[in-house]
């Protein structure tokens, strides 16, 4: 009912401001969920409700695996330009909208749908150290039960399982591909090519990537750089709250070196490309 209602009334919500596009597992939970605390940041549609909905809505997944559902459908979670000129009228400065779809960034049509329908969109990138991130997105899908093989196995069936999947998914819109999304452990590391279609269609000016350990460290610092990025005064504080931490096994120093050697020349492509260092190769 209340999407039917979102449809239903499309017309009067205008584009989201920003689009949060990833990494998975790399913090983005975390950091759309501590930008919302800054008052100018609006709530998708519904937003929380008490005794109803207690969390604000994150993604909308529309550029990746809803994209059959239609504009009207991607709108109906937007706030209608009378919520935000409310907001803003209480605020007495601007508001922004977005979401957090994190597999955006390696999805390999969300760019270019994206930018057809958004071309004004702002994107933010927070990306991980890539072993971490490796390690961490497998480590998720043996907690979900959903990952068979231990993690040298696992890395070593990714060509297999992703083979020909690239090609199902940009030939057929209502496609989805789970090993793409989730068997893709390594491959969703190689940061450089995955940001490529994103730069291309956007500009550098109007993407910012951050590192994902710059803003456990002082996340301040990052919040207040996506503030001016889109436009709204810098906050004063944060949250705090770390999202959906995973505590496991550390990764055996030998495969850590394997991994480090192989993400070597993807991690100097990634910096030339943006021109910007990160820790993990400091």
């Amino acid at each position: 009912m209340v999407r039917a209602g979102g449809v239903a009334t499309s017309g009067l919500r205008p584009d989201p401001d920003f689009l949060v596009i990833g990494a998975k597992r790399g913090g983005s939970t975390s950091l759309y969920f501590d930008l919302l605390a800054h008052p100018a940041y609006v709530r998708l549609y519904p937003p929380p409700v008490p005794g109803l909905k207690s969390i604000a809505t994150k993604g909308v997944h529309f550029f990746d695996s809803h994209f059959t559902e239609g504009e009207r459908w991607y709108r109906s979670y937007l706030p209608t330009r009378v919520t935000r000129s409310l907001h803003e009228r209480r605020l007495r400065g601007p508001s922004v909208v977005g979401e957090a779809s994190p597999y955006y960034l390696f999805h390999p049509c969300a760019a270019e749908r994206a930018h057809a329908m958004l071309p004004e969109v702002k994107i933010v990138a927070l990306l991980r150290d890539p072993v971490e991130r490796t390690y961490s997105h497998w480590k998720e899908r043996r907690r979900a039960g959903a990952e068979d093989l231990d993690f040298v196995a696992a890395l070593a069936a990714e060509p297999d399982r992703l083979a020909g999947e690239r090609e199902r998914l940009l030939a057929d819109p209502a496609y989805r591909s789970y090993a793409w999304e989730q068997q893709s452990y390594a491959t969703q590391s190689r940061y450089a090519e995955a940001l490529v279609p994103w730069l291309e269609r956007y500009g550098r000016d109007r993407v910012l990537v951050a590192a994902s350990e710059d803003y456990y460290a002082d996340p301040l610092d990052v919040l207040r750089r996506i503030d001016e990025f889109l436009g709204v005064p810098p906050r004063t504080s944060t949250t705090g709250a770390i999202r959906n931490q995973a505590p496991g096994a550390p990764l055996a120093p030998e495969v850590r070196a394997r991994l480090e050697s192989e993400f070597a020349a993807p991690n100097r492509e990634l910096e030339a490309l943006l021109d910007q260092r990160f820790p993990w190769t400091s």
